[in-house]
C-alpha cells in the first residue's frame, strides 16, 4: 500500500472529530487531502491609507476600534457593527452572523481590516472585513494565501494546517514540491508552473481513457430493426411552431444512426433554448413505434415531470397509442414495484425518469435507445449501468449538452462520440435584455425586481458562494438572503437553495418556485441546470465576475422560457476595464457559441483566479477555455503514445497503464 493511501488520522494534528470533518469534504486519506486544491488564492498587499481613490477596491488598512461592537437582530440575522476611525475618515463596519465579534474586538484596539469599502450616501462603510492583529497580518503579507472549498464546520485554517502538516510528514517524496506548490506558492510564476502540470496530467489520462471508450463503441452492434415511421413526419407537422433546419438537420443524423446496424453514440450540442428536448422526444417515438423501449434520464425529479408532461402532451395531440412511465426516487415503493413490472413486461414503451432507472430492480424488456439530458451530471459508471440494462443489444445512446463548446474542443472533449450541433434559436423565443452595472446600482435592482414582482413574476439571485468564505470578497446566498428579506418585507417570499441542502429540501424549493409560490430564489449555479419556470423573467446574477461566460450564458438561460419579456443583470464586482470588457460580452450577445469563441480569445493562461467555466466539464482542476493550449497538447501526446503503443505494454510506459489503472472512473469521467 502508498503512503497516500494513509488515513488522514496519522496527521499531527487531526484528531477524530477533525477527520469526521475532513471526511464531509470526501477527504479520507493523504492523496484525497494533498490533492484537495484551493479554489482561489489571495495575496494580501501592504495596509493602505483609506483615500477616495481606495473605494469599492478590496484593500487593507488600519483602523482603531471606537465603541464597543453593538449587536442587534433583524429576523433570523444577527448583525454586529462598530465605527472604524482611520487617520482621517470614520467607517462604519458591519458583520453578519459574527456575534462572538462584540466581545474579541476591543474598544481603542488597532486592527488591520481586510474588504472592501465602499460610499453609502456620506457614510464610509464596509461588510464582513476580515480582521488581523498587526502580527498576523504581517505573517501573511506579500504572499498567496489559499482558499479551499468548504463544508459545514470545516475552515480554511483547518485546511490550511492539514495540508501544512501532511506536505511536511511526505517531505522529500517525489512531487511534494508540486503540491506545495499548488498549495502554499512562492508566486505566480511558482504557481502557473506546478497548475499546468496537474492540469496536463488531468487532461491527459482523461483523453485516454476516453480513447478506450471510443475502440469499444466502435465495436458495438446490435440487431434492432429500426425504420423511419411516417408518424413522426405527422408529429412535425402538427407542431404549433416549425422546427429550425438545424434541429431538422440533427433529427436526420439521429434517424441515420438509428437505422443502420452499428450502436449509435452520439452529442447533440446545443444552446440554451434551441429545441433539443423535442428532438429527444421524437427519437425516443420512433424507437417505441419500432416495437422498442427508450429511456429519458435528467438530472432532477422536477425536470423529469417536465419532460414526462411535455411528452404526454405531444402523445395525446397525436393520438398515438404510446406508453410513457414516469420513474423517479421519491416514488412511493408500491408505486416502483408497479412501474418496474410495466417494464419488464414491455407495456412501457417510453421511461422518463432520474437516477432511478438505472436501479438494479429496473429490468428493461428491449430497450434499445438511452437518451441523457444535461450529461455532464451523470458519471460514465450511470450512463453505462443504464446502457447495460439490456445485455444481449447494446443500446443506441443520445446525450444532450446546453453548454456550446468551440467545434476543436467539443472533438478532443466527447473523443467518443459522434458530435451534432443546433446552432439556431426558434425565432418565437424573445431576446433576453442584458446589461452589466456596478454594485452602487443595487437599490435600483431591487426597485426592478419589485416592479417584474408586481406584475406576477419571479426571480433569480445567483451568488457565486453558499455562505460567507474567508478571504473571499463575494456575496454569499445564507446572508444575502437575510439581507433582501429586510429589504422586501414579508409580503415577498425569498428562500435559498445551494448544494448543502438535502436532495428533499432542494426539490421541495424549486417545486414552490416552479408553483409560483416563492417569489425570489436566491440561489447557487445549483439552477444552472434543472427546471423551465417560464414565469420567472428576472435573474440578477452577483459578482460575475468570478465566472466564466459560458456559465453565465447557461444561468441565463434559466430565464427567457415564457412569453413575456425576460431581463439579466450581471453585477460586476471588480468594475474595472478588463472586467467591463469581458461581461461585455454577454449584454451584446446571446448566442452562446459566440460567446464561448469570445471568452476562449480574451482569457490567458494567467487568468485561473476565481473564474471557473463550469457547464459540461467538471473537471477537478483545469478548465477547458483558460487550459485550452494544454487540453491540445495532451491530446496529441495521446494520440502519438497510441500510435507507438496502442496496449501499453512497452516497459517505459507501464507506469501510465498502472495510473490509468489506478484513476477510478469517477476522477476522469467529469462529463459523460
Amino acid at each position: 500500500m502508498s503512503i497516500l493511501d494513509s488515513n488522514i488520522i496519522n496527521i499531527k494534528g487531526i484528531g477524530e472529530k477533525t477527520a469526521a470533518l475532513f471526511e464531509k469534504a470526501g477527504i479520507k486519506t493523504y492523496e484525497d487531502l494533498i490533492s484537495y486544491f484551493p479554489r482561489d488564492y489571495v495575496r494580501y498587499e501592504e495596509a493602505l491609507e483609506v483615500t477616495a481613490k481606495e473605494l469599492d477596491k478590496t484593500i487593507a488598512f488600519e483602523a482603531i476600534v471606537l465603541k464597543r461592537p453593538l449587536m442587534r437582530r433583524a429576523g433570523r440575522l444577527t448583525i454586529t457593527s462598530c465605527p472604524l476611525k482611520t487617520s482621517d475618515p470614520l467607517i462604519n463596519a458591519v458583520w453578519f452572523h459574527m456575534p462572538y465579534l462584540s466581545k474579541s474586538l476591543k474598544v481603542g484596539g488597532r486592527y488591520i481590516f481586510y474588504g472592501q469599502i465602499y460610499l453609502k450616501g456620506s457614510q464610509l462603510c464596509i461588510d464582513q472585513a476580515l480582521i488581523f492583529t498587526k502580527e498576523q497580518y504581517d505573517e501573511i503579507k506579500n504572499t498567496l494565501q489559499p482558499v479551499y472549498p468548504l463544508v459545514k464546520g470545516l475552515t480554511n485554517q483547518m485546511l490550511k494546517k492539514g495540508v501544512k502538516q501532511l506536505l511536511d510528514q511526505l517531505k522529500g517524496m517525489e512531487e511534494t514540491d508540486l503540491y506545495r506548490s499548488m498549495h502554499f506558492p512562492k508566486d505566480l510564476e511558482d504557481l502557473r508552473r506546478a497548475r499546468e502540470k496537474f492540469v496536463y496530467e488531468e487532461f491527459f489520462f482523461y483523453i485516454l481513457r476516453l480513447r478506450a471508450l471510443k475502440e469499444d463503441n466502435m465495436r458495438a452492434r446490435n440487431n434492432f430493426s429500426i425504420s423511419p415511421v411516417p408518424e413522426i413526419r405527422n408529429i412535425i407537422a402538427e407542431l404549433p411552431y416549425e422546427l429550425t433546419k438545424a434541429q431538422l438537420k440533427v433529427l436526420s443524423e439521429i434517424e441515420g444512426d438509428l437505422t443502420r446496424g452499428l450502436s449509435m453514440n452520439r452529442l447533440v450540442q446545443g444552446d440554451v433554448g434551441c429545441g433539443k428536448t423535442i428532438i429527444a422526444f421524437l427519437a425516443a417515438l420512433m424507437v417505441a413505434l419500432n416495437g422498442y423501449q427508450a429511456a429519458i434520464m435528467a438530472p432532477t425529479e422536477i425536470l423529469a415531470g417536465q419532460h414526462y408532461e411535455g411528452l404526454l402532451k405531444l402523445i395525446s395531440k397525436s393520438g398515438l397509442k404510446v406508453e410513457v412511465l414516469l420513474l423517479t426516487g421519491s416514488m412511493k415503493a408500491a408505486e416502483k414495484k408497479r412501474i418496474y413490472k410495466k417494464i419488464g413486461s414491455k407495456e412501457a414503451d417510453i421511461i422518463i425518469g432520474t437516477h432511478a432507472l438505472i436501479q438494479e430492480k429496473a429490468e428493461y424488456s428491449d430497450l434499445a435507445l438511452v437518451i441523457t439530458d444535461e450529461q455532464h451530471r451523470f458519471g460514465v459508471k450511470q450512463r453505462d449501468a443504464l446502457v447495460n440494462k439490456n445485455m444481449d443489444n447494446v443500446p443506441h445512446v443520445l446525450v444532450m449538452s446546453a453548454t456550446p463548446i468551440p467545434r476543436t474542443l467539443a472533438m478532443i472533449l466527447y473523443g467518443d462520440l459522434d458530435i451534432s450541433v443546433i446552432d439556431e434559436i426558434p425565432s418565437r423565443r424573445l431576446k433576453i435584455k442584458s446589461c452589466v452595472v456596478n454594485e452602487r446600482k443595487n437599490s435600483l435592482i431591487i426597485k426592478y425586481i419589485k416592479e417584474e414582482l408586481k406584475l406576477g413574476h419571479q426571480a433569480y439571485i445567483i451568488c457565486p458562494l453558499v455562505e460567507e468564505s474567508e478571504g473571499v470578497e463575494a456575496k454569499d446566498v445564507i446572508n444575502y438572503t437575510e439581507v433582501l428579506r429586510q429589504s422586501f418585507g414579508h409580503e415577498v417570499r425569498i428562500e435559498c437553495l445551494h448544494g448543502r441542502l438535502k436532495a428533499k429540501e432542494k426539490q421541495d424549493i424549486m417545486e414552490d418556485f416552479y408553483n409560483n409560490s416563492i417569489n425570489i430564489l436566491v440561489s447557487t449555479t445549483v439552477v444552472e441546470v434543472g427546471v423551465n419556470v417560464p414565469n420567472a423573467t428576472f435573474m440578477v446574477v452577483e459578482n460575475s465576475e468570478r465566472f466564466g461566460l459560458a456559465q453565465l450564458h447557461q444561468l441565463r438561460g434559466r430565464i427567457g422560457r415564457g412569453e413575456a419579456q425576460s431581463y439579466c443583470v450581471f453585477v460586476d464586482g471588480k468594475d474595472n476595464e478588463d472586467s467591463r470588457k469581458r461581461l461585455g460580452i454577454l449584454a451584446e450577445s446571446t448566442d452562446g457559441f459566440y460567446i464561448a469563441r469570445e471568452d476562449l480569445k480574451l482569457r490567458g493562461p494567467g487568468d485561473f483566479f476565481g473564474i471557473r467555466q463550469s457547464g459540461d466539464m467538471k473537471f477537478k482542476l483545469g478548465d477547458i477555455y483558460t487550459d485550452a493550449a494544454i487540453l491540445k497538447k495532451a491530446s496529441e501526446d495521446v494520440e502519438k503514445l497510441l500510435k507507438e503503443d496502442r496496449e501499453l505494454k512497452l516497459e517505459k510506459n507501464r507506469p501510465i497503464l498502472e495510473k490509468l489503472e489506478k484513476i477510478s472512473e469517477r476522477d476522469v469521467f467529469y462529463s459523460l
